[in-house]
């Protein structure tokens, strides 16, 4: 007996039907991707971090705020083999003496941590950056085995009219609270100026 292939089963279904299902399967993923979102602001591991906003708006989806983070530049060591842009790399982070995150260092595979260091997983998206020396200046002396590292937390929209007040505001000001689950992964949580919440990401 011939089994009927899944292509020859959908065929066979009223157009109407395919189309409900179609629909039925993009709003399911997006409902994935929501969940997946809320587990992490609600689950996830809280990190501090420094941020130096860098571009205020886009003229389709409102106002948005892109951000720059002392993480961003990682050293790779001496030691690693080159890394390639595009890349997944995973980044340990430990706290300085403010309590804000810093990078402790950087490895293809998960590393093996210990106190209360954290792991964010991110992209290369450039394997010759300039790193910021202690008083905010780009610093590209050394053998520049400084990785730039995305981390899908660049990026964050606030009410519209009010991207351009935060770009302006000192970058010493702003604090950015990002929540990082057992897997690597981050999302904004809330967004500081002088300590104290502006905004704060709902779980839905």
């Amino acid at each position: 007996m011939r089994i009927p292939s899944a292509d020859g089963l959908v065929a066979r279904l009223p157009l109407a039907w395919r189309a409900i299902a179609t629909v039925l399967l993009l709003v399911l993923g997006l409902l994935a991707l929501v969940q997946q979102r809320a587990g992490i602001l609600s689950r996830g591991t809280e990190v501090r971090l420094r941020t130096v906003p860098v571009d205020p708006r886009d003229l389709f989806r409102g106002d948005y705020v892109v951000f720059s983070y002392p993480i961003s530049v990682v050293d790779a060591g001496k030691d690693a083999g080159p890394f390639v842009s595009g890349e997944t790399v995973y980044v340990s982070l430990g706290r300085d003496a403010s309590g804000f995150a810093r990078a402790l260092g950087v490895s293809r595979t998960w590393p093996a941590t210990g106190g209360d260091a954290v792991v964010i997983a991110g992209r290369v998206t450039s394997t010759s950056a300039c790193g910021r020396d202690e008083t905010g200046a780009f610093d590209c002396s050394g053998e520049r085995r400084r990785l730039r590292i995305a981390y899908g937390i660049e990026s964050y929209f606030v009410p519209q009219g009010e991207g351009r007040a935060i770009e302006t505001t000192d970058k010493a000001r702003i604090e950015v609270v990002v929540a990082v689950s057992s897997s690597g992964e981050a999302a904004i949580k809330r967004l500081l100026i002088d300590g104290k919440p502006v905004y704060a990401e709902p779980p839905y």
